[in-house]
């Protein structure tokens, strides 16, 4: 059991969901209070300025550092806002690829180490297999376990969102696999012999559907089911594993309704008939996807389209994962995306990282791996990172940030959808849930023109997709970000 403020959460307990349903505490008004915090963005020098050109040219001699876009100060950076290398301060809409929860430097977080227990957690690292702290167990229940998705029982932490998918798609096969065997857990000779080699029938030909644009991380078997841009495969060998086509709507929603669930009719007909063409030949043990297509350009499913998915899983014996590496942690304001579409039972796994600090996925009974070491490696997540999460969640719930994050999306999707008809040839398809938000801008040409333009600015935001700006701030963003961050926009987009 956590103490988070004024309550007590007990994860997957009668009360618990009562009390979720009666929203006491992420509903209730906000009272988000960041100090010290910059008025607003404040620009002195070109971007990039001198300083992070000059460090740019020394870590390009070390390693391909073409991705880097600024160097932080961050014993300046606080809240909502990022301080560059150069002394610019930007007002941060994207947060290290949506993964600060709380902002830079939380006073909360800033002393987690001062307890000499926890930091020994810190410094003594330990292999989580094989030698976890006696303290490893409660810190489970009473942190991951405190806000875990409704149903599922069972958490393994990892260290990244990519190995989080990896060991979710591991655990999916040895659940298939030992289904087929009809629940016997021992191996044949031939099956321990000829995996060795990477042959049939230890190495099975089994796969995992996943979906156009998805994205699911850059490791090999991750990277079989990320779809997003050529520039993360290229050269890579890859299983040959099927993919559909995910929904892309028409918008305004309400507006092409009739449309929209024709895709939807579509992109589900698809799955099926991948399935059924798949058993001949490498059957679909798992189907991996995003609540929002994250890096392939915020791309939304409806509640319907996750439900008649979650339907045709269970028809055909197929897993179900839910990757909730960019949406889970509250910013399309609940605490996981999948709670928006009402499913009639859980998802099989659910896979986190980022806003959750630590990586890992949620599963329920059936996914726990008969034998030791299947699901296995050396650090197994990091204990540090979940005294961190406990803090994070405690504040969570004191300043009742998932209601923050609902209300301050809501501004800040009107203030979107008003810039829209103000300027609809150069913004369109706002959408999104809570502050996890998105518009097109005519071309992918100047969607980075945007970008760019933004960062000169004084905002950070991201691109996705082919000519998509996603919006991805911390929790702690209120209106008055929101008012600013529209400002800009609005001064940028006229300008282009």
């Amino acid at each position: 059991m956590l103490k988070t403020g004024n309550m007590l959460r007990s994860a997957n307990s009668p009360q618990y969901f009562k009390m979720m349903k009666m929203m006491p505490k992420w509903s209730r008004s906000s009272s988000v209070c960041v100090k010290s915090e910059p008025e607003e963005p404040r620009i002195t020098t070109s971007i990039p300025g001198p300083k992070t050109q000059q460090l740019l040219k020394q870590l390009s001699k070390l390693q391909q550092a073409g991705s880097v876009q600024l160097f932080a100060d961050y014993d300046k950076c606080v809240g909502n806002y990022f301080v560059d290398a150069d002394g610019n301060v930007f007002l941060d809409a994207f947060t290290q690829i949506s993964s600060l929860p709380l902002g830079y430097n939380h006073p909360k977080l800033m002393d987690a180490f001062d307890d000499k227990h926890y930091l020994k957690q810190l410094i003594n690292r330990p292999a989580l297999g094989v030698f976890p702290s006696s303290k490893w167990p409660e810190m489970l229940n009473n942190i991951l376990m405190a806000v875990a998705p409704p149903g599922l029982k069972c958490v393994s932490t990892m260290m990244c969102g990519s190995c989080s998918n990896e060991n979710a798609f591991k655990s999916v096969f040895i659940w298939y696999r030992t289904k087929e065997r009809g629940g016997k857990i021992d191996f044949t000779p031939e099956e321990m012999n000829s995996c060795l080699i990477n042959q049939p029938p230890g190495s099975p030909h089994l796969s995992i559907l996943s979906f156009k644009t998805g994205f699911h991380g850059r490791t090999l078997g991750a990277l079989s089911t990320t779809r997003s841009k050529a520039i993360h495969k290229l050269d890579c060998p890859a299983f040959e594993w099927p993919c559909a086509s995910f929904p892309k709507y028409k918008y305004p929603l309400n507006e092409h309704e009739r449309e929209n669930c024709e895709e939807d009719q579509k992109c589900l007909s698809q799955v099926e008939d991948i399935i059924h063409k798949q058993k001949q030949c490498n059957p679909v043990a798992g189907v991996i996807v995003e609540p929002i297509q994250a890096e392939g350009g915020d791309n939304e499913g409806s509640p319907e389209f996750f439900q008649c998915l979650q339907k045709i899983c269970k028809k055909n014996g197929v897993a179900l994962i839910i990757d909730e590496v960019q949406t889970g942690c509250g910013p399309t304001g609940k605490m996981w995306c999948h709670e928006h579409f009402n499913l009639p039972s859980p998802p099989d796994i659910v896979t986190f990282s980022k806003k959750m600090l630590s990586g890992g996925f949620y599963f329920n009974e059936s996914f726990m791996p008969p034998q030791p070491y299947r699901i296995f490696n050396t650090w197994m997540g990091d204990p540090g990172k979940l005294i961190l999460l406990e803090k994070v969640i405690k504040v969570m719930n004191e300043e009742n940030l998932i209601c923050n994050t609902k209300h301050t999306g809501n501004h800040l999707k009107k203030g979107l959808l008003e810039l829209e008809k103000e300027l609809p040839n150069v913004i369109s398809s706002v959408r999104g849930r809570g502050t996890f938000l998105a518009f097109d801008a005519p071309t992918a040409e100047a969607r980075d023109k945007i970008n760019i333009d933004l960062k000169k600015n004084g905002v950070l935001s991201g691109a996705c997709g082919v000519k998509a700006i996603r919006i991805r701030p911390a929790l702690i963003f209120q209106k008055k970000h929101a008012d600013i961050y529209l400002d800009i926009l609005r001064k940028t987009l006229k300008k282009l």
